[in-house]
């Protein structure tokens, strides 16, 4: 049953480092017919960038252009003092107040800009902007900061505006990610990425498969299996292995989230934590219940039964609470928190089915026994007189 899940975790992992197989940008057009050298389709907001390097000037002819609506902006820069938003040269591009495009320099020096036209440290020569079948593209000449032409480069886009200007943009996923070092003479450029989003990514997937899906596959395992008597002791292996696999997966994930939270300093998703501290603690709790289990014929078992169900569908609810709560942080492509929803459905539907399938056996097996448990009463003298006559004869 576990392994299309696994198939899932492998693919969720794969996700972590995409690829930049973006559509070839050599057949992009523009407007004035203007033609550059070299392009490169960025690896992420889809967004593409075409240069044409003049080495007797030091200058640089760029095209950036990412899909955007009518109501957002676009921005690209270089960065001459690091890789990334802080310290980055920024030229912007959107539609003003008379719904014109219109492009702006903007040095960005803190991270939360209040953007205006302003001189950039390096010299721009032209700016321009348009927007075409829903691509919003800037156009700039510029001088080359010390004729380098490894550069690390940042690009945007967003639809958040403050008193008709940019300001603002998502704080996970692509937004973030949006930024490489670049090689304008060969073309070659390398993600730069944001490591803290890579962990975010690794801690969420971790704590998906252990807690979101490993754990309550373990529960319809021992709830509907052990129902079978040929699947006796079977179960309770797979039962342990299955729940033991999502608790050492799950301590990863706990890991990951101390490691995030000693790097974040200032940033605490309250709810979030807490959930997750109670989480681990029951899921612990629960591992060494295991050590202390009862044999099956001691008069305490029934109120370590008890314990043990009530602990383990708390630490199930706990977690997918938790990685709900974990989408709304890390806000990733919709398709992976839609995928989660197919499981936990999946998952559920299983459950069900097999509610109503045990049930059915349970009862049929409660009257077969009490059939049998009155044939041999009835064997045995029936009501009791007849036995005590027979016995008497």
């Amino acid at each position: 049953m576990s392994a299309p899940f696994f198939l899932l975790f492998f693919s969720l992992l794969s996700a972590l480092h995409p690829s930049s197989q973006q559509q070839s940008c050599t057949a992009d057009t523009f407007s004035q017919n203007r033609v550059f050298t070299l392009c490169n389709s960025l690896p992420e907001l889809s967004a593409s960038l075409h240069w044409t390097y003049h080495p007797v000037s030091s200058t640089v002819d760029v095209a950036f252009r990412a899909p955007q609506s009518a109501d957002g902006w676009v921005a690209w820069a270089l960065n001459p003092t690091g890789s990334g938003m802080i310290g980055a040269q920024a030229i912007f591009a959107f539609l003003d107040s008379t719904g014109a495009m219109t492009a702006i320099s903007y040095p960005l020096t803190n991270t939360s800009p209040t953007v205006r036209n302003t001189s950039l440290s390096y010299k721009v020569y032209s700016m321009a902007s348009d927007l075409s079948n829903g691509l919003m593209t800037i156009y700039a000449t510029i001088d080359l900061p010390n004729n380098n032409t490894k550069v690390n480069h940042v690009w945007q886009a967003s639809n958040l505006f403050t008193n008709g200007f940019p300001n603002g943009h998502r704080t996970s996923g692509p937004n973030v990610l949006s930024k490489a070092a670049l090689d304008l003479l060969s073309g070659q450029f390398t993600a730069t990425g944001d490591s803290t989003l890579h962990l975010k990514n690794r801690h969420g997937i971790l704590n998906v498969v252990s807690w979101g899906i490993l754990m309550p596959i373990g529960v319809i395992i021992s709830r509907y299996l052990r129902v079978f008597k040929s699947a006796d002791p079977a179960w309770f292996y797979l039962h342990a292995a299955c729940q033991s696999s999502a608790y050492i997966i799950g301590v990863a994930g706990w890991g990951v989230g101390l490691k995030l939270g000693s790097d974040s300093k200032g940033i605490t998703y309250h709810p979030h934590r807490n959930i997750g501290i109670a989480l681990f603690c029951l899921a612990t709790l629960q591992v060494f219940a295991l050590l202390l289990r009862p044999n099956k014929n001691n008069k305490y078992r029934v109120y370590w039964n008890v314990y043990h169900h009530a602990t383990g569908y708390s630490v199930i609810i706990l977690s997918v609470v938790n990685i709900f709560k974990g989408f709304d942080i890390l806000q990733p492509d919709s398709k992976w928190k839609h995928a989660y929803i197919a499981i936990i459905s999946i998952l559920g539907g299983i459950a069900a089915i097999l509610e109503v399938i045990t049930w059915v056996i349970v009862v049929r097996r409660k009257k077969s026994e009490n059939s049998a448990d009155k044939f041999q009463h009835s064997a045995n003298g029936g009501n009791g007189y007849g036995g005590r006559q027979y016995q008497e004869a």
